[in-house]
């Protein structure tokens, strides 16, 4: 079954990319693999011919292009984009502490996570660590344990006999994982235990000392099948790699090249605002080198649509009422289009229209979502950009459920009619059948 071999695909590729670093770099690994070249801010730009590349920005986001040959002042853009990061556990600078003979790790909350879930894991280490050589050049390289090193305990239901009452999770004190028993009170080196680590992994590399870090804990146990006949898949960083992955294989597979460009974000769970999130200026930059005289960007622009990429909530069958009742996706029922009155998401009428177009000819079921009038909506990469660069943009998403958690879940089907959907996009031809933003009438 074509959705069956496109998720277990799917799932690897999650399975290799614990950190956003990672999934920028199997990203780009994947494109490079099938043609596309890699090119460099830090190299001028001669107008580029007609072809495919991909520019990486501080190792976690992501642009990737097709150039067909004609204008995109005249044709658009066809762009999409999701983000690489996802909510989890961040290594503190300097994180060692010894508690009755137990090292620990102290770490940071990134994001919006659910914290519960992150008890009794089997967790490992991946990120990125930056170290110099003997001569005092600095390098910088990506490593993941690969292999369980750490957990956080519960405390035992004997010691607090109103847990399943009324828990509340401290970030500082009850969030430290345990990563090794100690003989004595001798605090190891954190720097040395990741140069043994870095060697290991780089053998051909002489880093005599390592620096810093960039590192997150993660749940070891990858994401898998999971349902009487394999109807869904659970796993962590579903949110938002899934996206990612239906993006960048959209892309490889579309059935004719037009001018397209994906980007995938970094940042984007704590508010974008960084030189690789959605409020820096990674996009504008391509797009002002790409198109330097600015009546013909704004031209492009105006006959573009960006398609914003990320879970939906999914009703949960257990809590059906913290949905509004006439919009309860459900999973394996199709992508989401997602709604907010007050600009969460950047859909509109007509973008909507269009996203529901693409998925009929792609013979993908379509559903809608709006959030709970008294309930928080949440936000995505969609009204950042329709904000910085006066494009039309459509929100959409697989629906999910446990979103945020260290294992969320999905339908195995999903991500099969999100990348269809997708292919359709980045297939279609001529600006005057697919445009969303032709006036009214």
């Amino acid at each position: 079954m074509p959705h069956i071999n496109f998720t277990t695909d799917l799932i690897d590729f999650i399975a290799r990319a614990p950190t956003a670093f990672h999934a920028a770099r199997s990203a780009g690994d994947i494109l490079a693999g099938r043609g596309f070249v890699e090119i460099h801010e830090s190299s001028p730009w001669q107008p580029l011919p007609p072809g495919s590349y991909f520019i990486r920005r501080n190792d976690s986001s992501l642009i990737a292009f097709t150039l067909a040959g004609e204008k995109p002042s005249l044709t658009g853009l066809r762009m999409a984009g999701a983000h690489t990061d996802s909510p989890g556990l961040k290594l503190k600078p300097i994180p060692g502490r010894i508690n009755h003979s137990y090292l620990q790790f102290g770490v940071e909350v990134y994001g919006g996570a659910l914290l519960a879930p992150w008890f009794d894991r089997d967790l490992s280490l991946a990120g990125r660590v930056t170290w110099q050589d003997k001569d005092g050049a600095i390098g910088s390289s990506l490593i993941d344990f690969r292999r369980p090193i750490g957990v956080i305990p519960s405390l035992a239901i004997h010691l607090d006999r109103e847990v399943n009452k009324n828990r509340s999770i401290n970030k500082q004190t009850d969030l430290v994982p345990i990563v090794m028993l100690l003989e004595d009170d001798r605090l190891p080196d954190l720097n040395t235990i990741l140069l043994e680590q870095l060697v290991r992994q780089y053998p051909k590399i002489s880093p005599a000392a390592v620096t810093d870090h960039e590192l997150f804990f993660y749940d070891s146990q990858p994401p898998a099948f999971v349902g009487l006949q394999n109807e869904f898949i659970a796993g962590s960083r579903l949110d938002n790699l899934l996206s990612c992955y239906a993006l960048i294989q959209a892309l490889l597979d579309s059935r004719t090249r037009q001018n397209s460009l994906v980007v995938l974000n970094d940042h984007e769970e704590i508010g974008s605002l960084s030189g690789t999130g959605a409020r820096g200026p990674f996009l504008q930059s391509v797009l002002e080198r790409l198109l330097p005289k600015t009546d013909e960007r704004r031209c492009c622009l105006s006959r573009s649509l960006f398609i914003s990429v990320d879970n939906a909530h999914g009703v949960h069958p257990n809590f059906a009422g913290k949905h509004d009742r006439n919009h309860r996706p459900l999973l394996n029922y199709g992508p989401v289009i997602k709604h907010n009155a007050n600009q969460h998401y950047a859909t509109d009428s007509r973008t909507a229209a269009y996203f529901r177009r693409l998925c009929q000819r792609a013979a993908v079921p379509v559903q809608d979502f709006v959030m709970r009038n008294d309930l928080a909506c949440g936000s995505t990469l969609g009204p950042i950009t329709a904000a910085e660069l006066g494009v039309a943009v459509v929100d959409v998403g697989v629906p999910s459920l446990a979103m945020h958690s260290i294992r969320e879940m999905t339908g195995s089907r999903d991500g099969w009619y999100l990348y269809n959907a997708l292919k359709e996009f980045f297939s279609s031809s001529g600006p005057d059948d697919d445009r969303p933003e032709s006036s009214p009438q």
